[in-house]
């Protein structure tokens, strides 16, 4: 499955560019495969990989902020593998050209 989600913490102004770095470093030491996106981070895994990862950024996140947002949005698709990378080609094949 491929899951995209953000964790915000509400109570450390308007950069966060630090709490999104310590996610980071959760995702990384998983060894799941991840892209760090403008609005989130997209993991793809088995669901309770996953999920573990979200959770443990969570409380990553929560133990420096009284209050922490997280969304998700899972797309679980049967028997579909490589799918970080094979979503944007399959794109990129349909438009002739690559896509940032």
């Amino acid at each position: 499955m491929v899951v995209n989600f953000s964790v915000v913490p509400l109570d450390k102004g308007i950069s966060l560019s630090l709490y999104v770095a310590q996610a980071v470093e959760v995702i990384e030491a998983s060894g799941l495969n991840y892209h760090v996106h403008a609005m989130g981070t997209v993991v793809e895994g088995e669901w309770d990989e996953v999920f573990g990862v979200i959770k443990r950024c969570h409380e990553r996140l929560r133990t420096e902020s009284d209050r922490v947002i997280t969304t998700i949005t899972v797309d679980d698709r049967q028997a579909a593998t490589n799918r970080l990378q094979g979503k944007k080609k399959s794109v990129e094949k349909i438009l002739g050209h690559p896509v940032g």
